[in-house]
């Protein structure tokens, strides 16, 4: 479910008090970066957070109580359709691979219109981590003086970089969830214990339950029973029926059960510096096809053949 469908907010609610108290208290800042690793939740407490703004004086306004969007409130469906009038979404576009100074430039010409109502318009940017140098300076010329009664909302992954000078304008919010707010929020939303379908080596205290829950959808499409399977099993089925191809999710899958396997095998072998000299090739090949959009596949068929056949 995409998050500007989610109506109930789970394990976030620490962070959405303190930015709503801000708010209340007309100390918000009009730049908000919204930080963590992906799945965490950042982009739904981004629209839950728009929503209570926007509903504080409609009739189904926000349930902060139960942290939860009412079906039949009115700003909830127009920002899900992306019609509000005061609210405007920058993201990547399908099959682009960055945020384009276009988009940024069509926002600008928005936000310099005069408002027909007395209401914050809201601009939230997804993904800010994939703006251009183009873009991203010509967000921070928009950022510096920020029309009155506008509000920008970052949403980062953390684990890809961004300019200093854009992070510096902003009040950052560093979203982190423990593991076991992990399997809690993961177990809300599956309705069941995730813990019960999975073997436990294929869980790391590194998942964040956007993790989680594709993996377990996943599993349902493939017909995979993850229970069955130890990490070594599930790495040999995820490369050898070509699951990566064309499936950016899985291929990131195998990347970070890559990292969790090293990680394994050096807390027992007697060779840690061989292991470690393995690691760090990978890791070194790992980031170069992400940085560069390389062909993966050779890298699998590479650590099958060093790694997982001994």
């Amino acid at each position: 479910m995409h998050p500007s469908e989610q109506i109930r907010l789970y394990g976030l609610d620490k962070y959405l008090l303190e930015i709503t108290n801000l708010y209340d208290l007309k100390k918000m800042p009009n730049k908000i970066l919204l930080s963590g690793r992906k799945g965490s939740g950042k982009s739904t407490l981004a629209y839950h957070l728009i929503n209570y703004i926007f509903s504080k004086s409609e009739k189904y306004k926000y349930d902060f109580k139960k942290q939860t969007i009412i079906n039949d409130n009115k700003s909830f469906k127009l920002v899900k359709k992306n019609s509000h009038p005061n609210f405007y979404l920058i993201d990547l576009i399908d099959e682009k691979k960055n945020i384009e100074i276009n988009q940024i430039r069509d926002m600008l010409i928005y936000t310099n219109k005069s408002s027909f109502n007395q209401m914050p318009r809201i601009i939230l940017i997804n993904n800010i981590e994939n703006l251009n140098k183009n873009s991203t300076n010509a967000l921070l010329k928009v950022v510096e003086e920020p029309n009155d009664n506008v509000f920008f909302i970052l949403v980062h992954d953390s684990n890809k970089f961004i300019l200093p000078t854009l992070k510096s304008r902003c009040l950052t919010f560093k979203i982190n969830l423990s593991f076991n707010e992990t399997i809690d929020v993961s177990n809300f939303l599956l309705n069941e214990n995730f813990l019960d379908i999975i073997n436990h080596e294929l869980v790391n205290y590194y998942n964040t339950p956007g993790d989680l829950i594709n993996l377990v959808n996943f599993s349902i499409e493939k017909k995979i029973k993850l229970k069955d399977l130890s990490l070594v099993e599930f790495l040999y089925l995820l490369i050898d029926n070509n699951y990566y191809r064309k499936n950016k999710f899985v291929k990131n899958l195998i990347f970070n059960y890559i990292e969790l396997y090293f990680l394994e095998i050096y807390k027992t072998s007697c060779k840690k510096n061989t292991i470690l000299d393995f690691y760090y090739s990978f890791i070194n090949k790992i980031n170069n096809v992400n940085k560069f959009n390389l062909d993966e596949e050779s890298i699998f068929i590479e650590f099958k053949a060093q790694l997982l056949n001994g």
